[in-house]
């Protein structure tokens, strides 16, 4: 009996340490990684370091200059896109030396993605083991590319989500909540559909304060900013062309995926809306089940993804809310969910259009892997943490795991199968990729001549000459341009984005150009001369058959 009991206060430290540990061991990683990532991010040259935020300090110093915040262009080209309160909210980084600025607010956004953990990581599993489980959030969601997007480029958009998600999941206290969501609305836009949800879960008074609080701040900025609220408001909250090429493949929302997919331009607006209308109402209205069931903060996450498929722009760094549905996901009861959760944690970690391009072997399988991050949050939005398409899973204790595997294999398989055979629309180029000097000896980008002589002669007589090389899975098409040509552009589609393509000087006197798509059946490759105007266009012959 001596010895039980002297043993006892032994085996209550041994079992304290053992779980604080693994919570030290997590965050020292995490400390590690943010040190890390914010050197690496420093490192980076001048021009390109932590760009958004010297939007934001170039357009604040603008301001405080007197000068009219919407005239303010960077450096880099990049203008200042927020309301006018983001500006008075930045107001205070204006005041400190740019390089000061930079370390303060990389430690901030990491201290802002640990307390994202910190309020996710509440509702994860059971409360004895949640010290890990924040940790382990907090890990996995450093190493993403949105977490990484927002260090990187020096974002805003991480500060917006931690707002947003605070107080969606009822963190706040009683009396202010819907306040924190106006505020954020205020300086981003797309937390207004907080308030949606709000309405739809019968929170009325958060509601109202998070429309008020919207408005109060509005408000503020066209008091202390009367002119540059009036530019915002009236004009230049549509113009979402300032924030950069649509189209590309960082912004994974409904419109970026479409207008890559080359949707005509008379149906892009309807078909557009339709698609939001819908992915919006079931995850509203998911979300609304969820917060009625008492998982408030499945019910935040789920509207937080909403938001992310159905703007407009939807770039990498906006992207941290499907990354905390895997988390949700990876925690819950159920085998399909748990596989969801990694597999959506995969697509937000790495970027598989880069990592897997050279195993597409169809037009569509690239398409999946360009578009997996925008596909993976609609799925996200539609199933809501488990939703109707798996509500027989979910009840994994009623299921036999092999049963549970069969059915996740099953899902995997068929989505994989539709996009294998699944045939792109005309205007679509997810193979598209134009190349560089480094490609020139390579005979399968660049065939149509293979030495200055045969050049010259190639392209004798016209200011651009081309060859088309038909493959499986994609069209090549390689040429030769003279000096009256300053710049090539290609269009997959009329209407569609302008891709540079570049003018390789391979030969004195001659420069060369190739690069890929899906197909050219309604593409346009237009030169442009040395005054910056049109001198030909291409058509027809990009697609004779």
């Amino acid at each position: 009996m001596a010895a039980r009991l002297t043993r006892g206060p032994e085996t209550g430290v041994r079992r304290a340490a053992a779980r604080w540990c693994r919570p030290a061991v997590l965050w020292g990683l995490f400390a590690v990684t943010a040190v890390v990532s914010a050197g690496l991010v420093l490192r980076r040259p001048a021009w390109e370091r932590l760009s958004d935020l010297h939007i934001y300090y170039g357009a604040v110093r603008h301001l405080q200059a007197g000068h009219p915040l919407y005239d303010f262009v960077a450096a880099n080209g990049g203008p200042f896109t927020y309301p006018p309160f983001a500006a008075l909210v930045l107001w205070p980084i204006g005041l400190v030396p740019e390089p000061l600025l930079q370390i303060c607010w990389l430690a901030l956004t990491c201290l802002a993605i640990a307390a994202t953990a910190a309020a996710v990581g509440r509702v994860v599993g059971r409360p004895e083991r949640r010290p890990v489980v924040v940790a382990a959030i907090a890990c996995a969601l450093l190493v993403s590319a949105p977490a990484q997007s927002n260090l990187r480029f020096g974002q805003v958009s991480v500060f917006v989500v931690l707002l947003a998600l605070v107080d969606g999941m009822g963190l706040t206290p009683a009396r202010h909540r819907g306040v924190l969501v106006g505020v954020a609305a205020a300086i981003k836009l797309t937390p207004l559909l907080f308030v949606v949800f709000f309405l739809l879960a019968r929170r009325y008074r958060a509601a109202l304060r998070a429309t008020a609080a919207f408005l109060v701040c509005g408000l503020l900025g066209a008091l202390v900013l009367p002119t540059d609220s009036w530019t915002f408001w009236t004009g230049t909250v549509v113009h979402t062309e300032r924030i950069g090429n649509l189209a590309s493949l960082g912004n994974q929302s409904l419109h970026g995926v479409l207008l890559r997919a080359g949707v005509a331009a008379e149906t892009f607006p309807l078909l557009w809306a339709s698609l939001v209308l819908v992915v919006c109402g079931v995850a509203l209205l998911r979300a609304r089940q969820v917060d009625l069931a008492g998982q408030g903060g499945h019910a935040a996450v789920l509207v937080g993804c909403a938001t992310v498929a159905a703007s407009p722009v939807s770039w990498t760094h906006h992207q941290i809310w499907p990354v905390l549905a895997a988390m949700l996901l990876i925690g819950a009861a159920g085998l399909a969910r748990r596989v969801a959760g990694v597999a959506l944690l995969v697509v937000m970690v790495l970027s598989l259009g880069a990592l897997l391009n050279q195993v597409a072997l169809t037009p569509g399988m690239q398409f999946l892997f360009e578009n997996a991050r925008a596909l993976a949050v609609v799925a996200v939005c539609l199933a809501g943490f488990g939703g109707v398409a798996v509500a027989a899973v979910a009840a994994g204790r009623r299921t036999s795991t092999a049963r549970g595997w069969w059915r996740v294999g099953t899902a995997a398989a068929a989505t994989v199968a539709f996009f294998a055979v699944q045939p792109l629309p005309a205007g679509a180029d997810p193979t598209f990729k134009a190349y560089g000097v480094t490609d020139v000896s390579n005979p399968r980008y660049f065939f149509v001549c293979r030495s200055q002589v045969q050049c010259a002669d190639y392209a004798a007589g016209a200011p651009i000459r081309f060859g088309v090389g038909r493959e499986r899975t994609k069209v090549r098409v390689n040429g030769v341009v003279d000096g009256t040509v300053s710049r090539l552009e290609y269009r997959s589609a009329p209407g569609g984005v302008a891709r540079s393509i570049p003018l390789l000087p391979v030969y004195p006197g001659q420069r060369v150009f190739s690069f890929r798509a899906a197909n050219l059946a309604h593409g346009e490759l237009t030169a442009y001369g040395v005054d910056g105007r049109p001198i030909a266009t291409y058509r027809d012959e990009l697609d004779p058959e």
